[in-house]
């Protein structure tokens, strides 16, 4: 098991351009993770002449064009306005000459206070050792997924019962998720957990694969060590489009992320 570190390593070319080995680790069946790809285009974000004075990411606004394979792949960084507060840039994933992924990334300075107000209050969690630990195999399914050998994910019990025939149908699945090397979260690895896996359309009884189209994540603070809590929900489905709404919490009890995206479900047919 390679770490997340290794697995979002870049070698800088110059002109904006990083060479990256893309982790089959990192994926869900034969896709790459799309957390896990925004995350390497926004190390090579950070990693810019644009990072300089600006080293976090605090907003990501991702299209998936089309899925990227394992294995060499380009990070292309253009700078488009550094202030004294934040730096803008496009990044751009490209593969076998097309490009794969392209984002707007903005940089700027995190640190670890406490929300001067809130409105979310963390989401209430089974201790972890009650909660299901996700498996790289999911019985009834030849779908495997490599992501949970690299994440430890912990799923409420009660948000399972998809598993057993009988979705909930309330449109959320919550759980507990630590790195499986042991490190700790940060801004970059926060984008991986802002990508839950199982999609929530699992809780709505609709099974099958649910690419994401677009994504936009916010990091707010420095996560403190230790588990975070992720909660994952869906407001409105219809058109063969979902959209999911994620939020976590850092093992203080404060929000540190937030996403939302739009995937394609294949919906049941109408009677």
């Amino acid at each position: 098991m390679g770490t997340f570190r290794e697995a979002t390593a870049l070698t800088a070319r110059g002109d904006g351009e990083f060479d990256a080995v893309l982790d089959a680790q990192w994926s869900v069946g034969n896709r790459l993770h799309g957390g896990y790809l925004l995350a390497v285009l926004a190390r090579a974000a950070t990693e810019s002449a644009a990072g300089a004075g600006h080293p976090h990411v605090t907003a990501v606004s991702g299209s998936f064009i089309e899925p990227p394979e394992p294995g060499e792949a380009l990070a292309q960084v253009e700078t488009l306005r550094v202030g004294r507060s934040v730096a803008q840039v496009r990044a751009t994933l490209v593969q076998e000459g097309r490009t794969r992924v392209e984002s707007h990334i903005t940089l700027g300075l995190l640190d670890d206070s406490d929300p001067w107000w809130s409105a979310h209050e963390p989401v209430e969690l089974p201790p972890e050792d009650r909660c299901f630990l996700a498996p790289t195999d999911p019985p009834g399914t030849d779908l495997t997924v490599p992501l949970m050998s690299v994440v430890e994910e912990r799923i409420v019990p009660e948000h399972l019962s998809f598993a057993f025939g009988a979705p909930a149908r309330r449109g959320v699945i919550a759980s507990w998720q630590r790195l499986a090397d042991g490190s700790d979260w940060d801004p970059l690895s926060l984008l991986v957990a802002l990508d839950p896996v199982p999609p929530v359309s699992f809780d709505l009884g609709l099974s099958g694969w649910v690419p994401t189209i677009q994504l936009s994540a916010y990091i707010r603070r420095l996560p403190a060590p230790g588990p975070i809590r992720v909660r994952l929900s869906a407001t409105d489905v219809g058109g063969d489009r979902m959209d999911e709404a994620a939020h976590i919490w850092d093992d203080k009890g404060r929000l540190v992320g937030q996403s939302t995206q739009l995937a394609a479900v294949r919906l049941p047919a109408q009677p």
